[in-house]
């Protein structure tokens, strides 16, 4: 992978507001193109996905590197004052509170563009504006309401994707919306209100089976249940109790894969020449495929899909991907050193230009890891930013780096 220093994004200056995963992903993905995100956490305790178990546990360590932290009482007039300054400078800010919080908190978007009109405010919620606009959402709730549940499980047990891909999908929706933003403002020299929620990403993601419902008679069967598209699409259990998906998605996949097998006969059998004719055939066919494969363990079913140039894959399991050889090669996953000092590769942006990299260039700050800087910064003097401190309007972390941090906290 080559690649120049550049950061596409440098000299961008982001608020983020952003909590849990839409609103993190969306500024982990600015931050990771060079903006200087500076994450907005609550004085003293900082953002609660630190402390969450469970497949929470992930969400701080791998959505907030690359970030700032400013621990601040956002309730207090001395914290409002200090967001105040930090707006005059600032580009864009991003935020996934429920719907009227910022509003409440006196930085809507409204009273923020009156401060600073290039202002971009990227406003990420779970719906747009509409009936829903009030109603809380989750992930998990929007998989739900879309069809994707559905879609996901058997018929009766609608089952979430195993990750949180509606809240990413629609933090990078935020960042597609922040980019259109900027270029505008380009030429217009004015910033915008940029909106998008959970519902709709959901909705978009499920295009695809909306157009396919469009054209069908009969109700959309869910994936498990699905007549596939494909005669050879499917999971085969091998010799050594592993599982491998396959699939022969062309009829030139077909013919390399009874070559590499030496299976003359299904090759000339013309009742499987097409795929619509395999999928025809496929009570008799995958029975002789699924016992062919039970006898290949998975260095040999890996070998013969290789000769045969067919897609294929072992089930892995998420801490298999620490040593997989291609993202070892490729340098996939960025060495990051989450909460309590545990080292891990986490995964890198999925875009190579000639033009820019995606490199680490912090793991996640402590909470209010950079308070003392950012002020300084802004025109505080130590001295006020000491009474801050001891009067519980912002937060720095005892390993900050500078000795009065230090001291003030203990």
């Amino acid at each position: 992978m080559t690649h120049s220093d550049a950061k596409p994004l440098r000299g961008l200056r982001v608020l983020d507001f952003g909590h849990t995963v839409m609103g993190p992903s969306c500024t982990m993905v600015l931050a990771d193109l060079g903006a200087e995100v500076i994450k907005i956490e609550p004085a003293p305790a900082g953002d609660p996905t630190r402390n969450l178990r469970g497949f929470g546990q992930g969400y701080f360590g791998y959505f907030n590197r690359n970030k700032r932290s400013l621990s601040i009482d956002l309730k207090t007039p001395e914290g409002h004052e200090i967001v105040r300054r930090l707006l005059l400078s600032a580009d864009i800010v991003v935020e996934n509170f429920a719907p009227g919080t910022m509003e409440r908190l006196g930085l809507g978007y409204d009273a923020i563009r009156q401060m600073n009109p290039r202002i971009i405010f990227a406003s990420l919620k779970g719906f747009l504006d509409g009936p829903y606009r009030e109603r809380l959402a989750l992930d998990e709730i929007v998989q739900m309401m879309s069809g994707l549940a559905y879609m996901t499980g058997p018929t009766g047990r609608p089952l979430r994707a195993g990750t949180s891909v509606i809240d990413i999908a629609g933090g990078m929706f935020g960042v597609i919306g922040i980019l259109l933003a900027l270029r505008e403002r380009e030429s217009t020299g004015n910033g915008q209100k940029v909106e998008t929620a959970l519902f709709e990403t959901a909705v978009f993601l499920m295009g695809q089976h909306l157009c396919y419902a469009a054209q069908s008679d009969k109700p959309i069967p869910p994936m498990p249940e699905r007549v596939s598209a494909w005669a050879v699409y499917d999971l085969f259990t091998l010799a050594d109790g592993t599982q491998m998906f396959v699939g022969i998605t062309t009829d030139q996949h077909w013919k390399r894969f009874c070559a590499t097998l030496d299976r003359d006969d299904l090759a000339s059998d013309e009742s499987l020449a097409t795929n619509n004719q395999r999928i025809k055939a496929r009570d008799r066919l995958m029975p002789q495929l699924r016992k062919m494969f039970l006898t290949l363990d998975t260095e040999a079913a890996s070998e013969l899909c290789l000769k045969a140039r067919i897609p294929f894959a072992s089930v892995a399991r998420p801490e298999d991907l620490f040593n997989d050889p291609h993202l070892k090669a490729t340098n996939g996953l960025l060495e990051t050193i989450l909460p309590g000092g545990i080292k891990a590769g986490l995964p890198r942006l999925p875009i190579v230009m000639e033009t820019a990299n995606t490199d680490l260039v912090s793991s996640p700050p402590q909470i209010g890891e950079d308070s003392d800087e950012i002020l300084l910064a802004a025109g505080y003097s130590r001295s006020e930013i000491e009474r801050l401190i001891k009067s519980s309007v912002i937060y720095v972390s005892p390993t900050s780096s500078t000795e009065e941090a230090c001291a003030a906290n203990f």
